[in-house]
């Protein structure tokens, strides 16, 4: 489970739910002060929220970005049906693609896209269904080229059959006595978000849509071929250690795809929780790059 530093986003970001064909997500979405360079969408990832970005939002403001993040359908804040179907991975692609369409303003152009482990496989995904121009580029952030390890297989099969079988507090509470949450999980840049709101966050999740994608990360083909041959910047970024997908596969999918490369130091499977002030400049200067590339901002 990804543990943002705090539930509060920083001054000057608007939290609300974002209209799209394909109903309401919740978002926080900061600008920076004047014209922004260009707005990236970010995808949480499994057990995760929106929140896993917020110590990246002020610095990417910063930067000259603007940021959506959103909760995916039946995640945190978005509703969602107690069907595990209506979280198949192509619906929550044409999801995400209507994001895109809704967040985007008429002066802009296409966003930049950026997924945190699910998240990835599912923004992969929606640059595999959408049309040349829906994005300005790719970002895979701790998410690899198919399924996840085995020792993780094994940890999304028990949390997806604990879901199907308990009510999501026996299940909190069976989690809290393998793997305790502290009164505050301290990040490596000092702040950590306290027990009690990572636990009101995790009640709030669909428990059809945490069983139906836990599913996709222990099934997941390996589609690099596919996505190589979109023509779009892409940019592989990990920390320097991930039990989810080794570092090596990392590296290698970045081979497959020709792109951007960037290890974190001192971060593990969740970068923009571990290191938010180096994964924002990573992330700042390849978007920078995609749009120099682009001929102008994006």
């Amino acid at each position: 489970m990804s543990r943002p530093p705090t539930f509060t986003p920083p001054e000057g970001t608007l939290a609300y739910p974002l209209r799209t064909e394909r109903g309401e997500f919740a978002v926080l979405d900061t600008r920076p002060t004047g014209r922004a360079k260009g707005t990236a969408l970010l995808l949480p990832g499994y057990t995760g929220s929106k929140e896993d970005f917020i110590a990246l939002l002020r610095p990417l403001a910063d930067a000259g970005y603007r940021t959506v993040c959103v909760d995916g359908r039946g995640q945190y804040e978005s509703p969602g049906p107690d069907d595990e179907s209506a979280y198949a991975q192509a619906e929550l692609a044409q999801d995400v693609l209507a994001q895109a369409a809704a967040a985007r303003t008429p002066d802009e152009g296409p966003p930049h896209l950026m997924g945190h482990s699910l998240g990835g496989l599912v923004a992969r995904a929606a640059v595999l269904l959408a049309p040349r121009g829906t994005f300005a580029s790719l970002t895979l952030v701790a998410s690899g080229p198919a399924r996840v390890s085995p020792s993780q297989r094994t940890r999304a099969t028990l949390l997806t059959d604990a879901v199907a079988a308990h009510p999501m507090d026996v299940v909190w509470e069976a989690m809290q006595a393998l793997d305790p949450v502290e009164d505050v999980s301290v990040n490596a840049d000092g702040a950590g978000a306290d027990a009690t709101a990572l636990r009101a966050r995790w009640l709030r999740n669909n428990p059809s849509q945490l069983i139906a994608t836990g599913r996709q990360l222990c099934a997941e083909p390996d589609r690099v071929d596919d996505l190589a041959a979109v023509p779009l910047p892409k940019h592989v970024l990990s920390g320097e250690s991930d039990d989810t997908w080794p570092v090596p596969l990392l590296d290698e999918m970045a081979r497959r795809l020709r792109a951007h490369r960037t290890v974190v130091t001192g971060a593990n499977h969740s970068p923009n929780t571990d290191r938010p002030a180096a994964t924002a400049a990573a992330l700042a200067a390849f978007w920078d790059r995609a749009a120099d590339r682009s001929g102008g901002p994006c």
